[in-house]
């Protein structure tokens, strides 16, 4: 498949200060060092523990927040990436700097949102509450230049209609609507600029059982009409199954993980990955699970354990897991670890 998305090394550190006096700088390490790839046209999934990092890896992959060091190329082209990838570390990267949107400035980044959008997990926070829904729509087009008049009436009108809303909508303000109505304006708001790749970050958590499976309907229809690849981050492991081609499963700001969903959800191979999973509830009473109760805590990102980031709360840590960090390695044709156990 053609790569849409190619990580390298990405990290994003927040600065905080602690003690009476605030003068002890601490750095928060959110994301860690992450490389991937997202396929153009595909689902690609991100699970993980609340606070493991995956919302902010999904705003800072759009820019959204500046990265503290890493790159991020968006739609580079692929005999480039092969002649990137076989080069020292040296001054490789002023071959892709226009396609690394981690350097990207001004009218470049501007120009980067409209191929690049996310939808957020609560519509109550991410709208606008004085802004009727018809300018909520149109502030995409506006902004960019896109339409403006009875041009950005036309397809303001046309988004409503594609999302499941009617014109006589599009004077009301997002309280007038219902949790379900309210994500759908959200997510016309991503569409309406026609991007090529956009960030779902907990997209249904916020509605009802019925409704998601009706935004999850909606989600599909738009990729197969408009060719979106999609980053899916979410808790709910049963959704991002029904949804994802590929997953990743993050903890305290590293991949651990990362599967065909078949082939990850059949057969987990990392210690958290399966104690993860094991979590998942079986709909039917006959079938029982053993359920992989992890002791401790989860770690502080200000200062994450040496050697694998898993190892105090796993039980096949080695000494080796306490001093070195493993990396991701392919076990299996397109599945890869980061674990000890498999020579990671």
């Amino acid at each position: 498949m053609e790569p849409l998305i190619k990580v390298y090394g990405l990290k994003k550190y927040f600065n905080m200060s602690e003690g009476i006096f605030k003068k002890r700088i601490v750095e928060i390490r959110a994301v860690d060092g992450i490389d991937l790839t997202i396929n153009r046209g595909e689902v690609f999934g991100m699970v993980g523990e609340s606070g493991c990092g995956k919302t902010t890896f999904g705003k800072t992959l759009i820019r959204l927040l500046d990265p503290t060091s890493g790159h991020v190329l968006f739609e580079a082209p692929m005999d480039l990436i092969e002649r990137l990838e076989g080069m020292d570390d040296g001054g490789k990267w002023e071959l892709v700097k226009e396609y690394d949107v981690a350097r990207f400035k001004g009218k470049q980044l501007k120009a980067l949102r409209r191929k690049m959008q996310i939808v957020y997990q609560d519509p109550r926070t991410s709208l606008n509450p004085r802004m009727l829904i018809k300018d909520i729509i149109g502030e995409p087009l506006k902004v960019q230049g896109l339409a403006k008049g009875e041009e950005l009436r036309r397809r303001v009108v046309d988004m409503l209609y594609k999302i499941g809303l009617t014109e006589k909508h599009m004077y009301r303000y997002p309280h007038e609507l219902s949790g379900g109505q309210r994500q759908r304006v959200a997510i016309a708001r991503a569409l309406i600029t026609e991007p090529e790749f956009v960030v779902l970050d907990e997209p249904t958590s916020a509605v009802d059982v019925s409704v998601r499976a009706q935004l999850l309907k909606l989600f599909k229809d738009f990729q197969s009409k408009l060719g979106l690849t999609y980053l899916f981050i979410s808790h709910d492991l049963s959704v991002v199954e029904a949804l994802s081609d590929r997953v990743a499963v993050m903890y305290l700001g590293k991949v651990v993980e990362l599967a065909q969903t078949y082939e990850l959800f059949k057969n987990p191979m990392h210690p958290y990955t399966k104690a993860l999973f094991s979590a998942i509830p079986i709909p039917d009473p006959t079938v029982k699970r053993e359920r992989i109760i992890l002791k401790g805590e989860v770690p502080s990102p200000v200062n994450p354990p040496s050697g694998c980031r898993f190892h105090p709360r796993c039980p096949h840590a080695k000494e080796i897991c306490k001093e070195k960090e493993p990396h991701l390695l392919e076990v299996r044709p397109g599945h890869f670890v980061a674990c000890h156990l498999y020579g990671g």
